[in-house]
């Protein structure tokens, strides 16, 4: 209602310029009562939905489905530099085509932002691959670094968490194009030839930097404040239940994305109760979760010592790549190269390929790039830097689904790649294949919620019984 339905600045009347002066609901952002939500973009694409049908929801829906599939498209693109062209790109894509927590985002109008921050996001993230592609050999590499910018700072104008693909893009340069591992990092930036390297990254950071410190003059220099029912951890008095609590909320939003069998639109109030005390079993949860991460972000960066690269694919005992496909020795490992026109060699702790495109990263470097799509834009929303205005919201995890989607895939692809027998293999394959059924049911279910007021209220129940 406050987005639309009564948002002055949807109306014909209204100058378009006092969209970008007023927050997501129309609020001057100046004020003490604004939410600081700053979308202008998202704002003026439903003042164009406005023109064209009015108050008809028609309209306003098939922009939603329609920039879905946008973003669907863009992330199946961007999973074939990770996967290759075979079916482990259509699997990255489907689990995220699929997803019942895009439900929201999707079937919800004002879910809009985040998709439309997924949008410019990844086509930032796909401007700066093409520039790490070209740098040092085409002039218009810079342009490509341009791109990357003006897409984030347009994702960051559709919803704020948007400006965090410089993160991610700084992280693709350094683990997945240039396969570095931790203890090279420091040598990297002392010699002179990594020049561009360094150049690019501080571009990203200066830029980044910058976007912030508008955002934040923009809004006037001030936190938003929010009411105790939209976030009571926020407003305990105690430090341990404010710690407690926030420490758990991301176990909770990962676990929405493995299973997502309870899902609501309102998560305020009581719907995930405090955590108060040390002895609280949820505990467990938490310490489960921030270790499992640490160790699979332990044993990325750190690589395995009895895996090496053939033709940018990794290769086991010398016999199977992490694609699946078969090498019998390593003669046959170098014939390969050898016909494929490839060399490479080891320069200043960055290995720089000839043929860079023709690589396929290792199934460490992508587990690397996953967990920070996965962590780097749910930042924003764990009350870490700032307190945020709701407690869970699954319109957030739009984004950090890729991440997630990316994980699972290079997991079963993993999981493939080890299993010895062809019924393993199959029965690898065929749970795979049921997920992504599965999810998808479980979509098309959670769509019937939100086909009216009455009964996504009615959904809600189970959740948030007291709202």
């Amino acid at each position: 209602s406050r987005a639309i339905k009564t948002n002055q600045d949807l109306l014909p009347e209204t100058p378009w310029t006092h969209i970008f002066y007023n927050d997501f609901w129309g609020t001057l952002l100046t004020h003490s009562g604004s939410h600081k939500s700053y979308r202008p973009f998202c704002t003026l694409s439903f003042r164009m939905n406005h023109a064209v049908g009015g108050m008809d929801p028609w309209g306003y829906h098939l922009v939603n489905v329609l920039l879905h599939a946008a973003v669907t498209g863009l992330f199946t693109n961007f999973s074939r530099i990770l996967f290759g062209d075979g079916y482990w790109t259509l699997i990255a894509g489907l689990l995220f085509a699929s997803h019942p927590i895009h439900t929201e985002a999707v079937a919800g109008i004002v879910g809009r932002a985040d998709i439309g921050a997924c949008l410019f996001f990844l086509l930032s993230l796909m401007c700066y691959v093409k520039h790490c592609s070209t740098r040092g050999s085409s002039p218009s590499t810079w342009g490509w670094i341009l791109g990357a910018g003006l897409c984030a700072g347009c994702s960051m104008l559709w919803k704020e968490q948007g400006v965090t693909v410089l993160a991610i893009s700084v992280v693709y340069d350094i683990f997945v194009f240039h396969r570095l591992k931790i203890h090279q990092l420091i040598p990297v930036f002392y010699k002179r030839k990594n020049l561009t390297l360094f150049f690019s990254i501080a571009l990203l950071t200066s830029w980044g930097t910058a976007l912030l410190g508008v955002r934040l003059y923009w809004m006037g220099n001030k936190p938003p404040s929010f009411s105790n029912s939209d976030n009571p951890a926020a407003d305990s008095d105690s430090l341990l239940t404010r710690t407690l609590t926030f420490f758990y909320l991301p176990t909770k939003n990962l676990w929405l994305l493995l299973c997502p069998d309870t899902l609501s639109f309102d998560w305020s109030m009581d719907a995930v109760p405090l955590l108060k005390a040390v002895s609280d079993w949820r505990n467990l949860h938490t310490v489960a979760f921030y270790a499992g991460l640490l160790l699979l972000a332990y044993f990325s960066m750190k690589g395995s010592s009895n895996e090496r690269e053939c033709n940018g694919k990794t290769v086991m005992n010398g016999k199977q790549n992490a694609n699946g496909h078969s090498f019998h020795s390593e003669m046959e490992c170098k014939t390969l190269e050898v016909k494929s026109g490839f060399a490479s060699k080891e320069e200043n702790g960055i290995k720089k390929h000839e043929m860079q495109k023709l690589q396929l990263p290792s199934t460490e470097n992508i587990v690397i790039l996953s967990l920070s799509l996965l962590i780097v834009p749910f930042v924003p929303a764990t009350n870490l830097f700032f307190y945020v205005g709701f407690v869970i919201a699954e319109r957030v995890l739009y984004v950090p689904s890729m991440g997630f989607c990316l994980l699972v895939t290079v997991g079963v692809r993993a999981l493939y790649v080890k299993a010895q027998k062809r019924f393993l293999k199959n029965l690898v394959f065929c749970s795979t294949a049921a997920l992504i059924v599965f999810y998808g049911l479980k979509t098309v279910v959670r769509n019937g919620d939100w086909q009216n007021e009455e009964m996504l209220y009615r959904s809600g129940i189970k959740v948030n019984p007291a709202k």
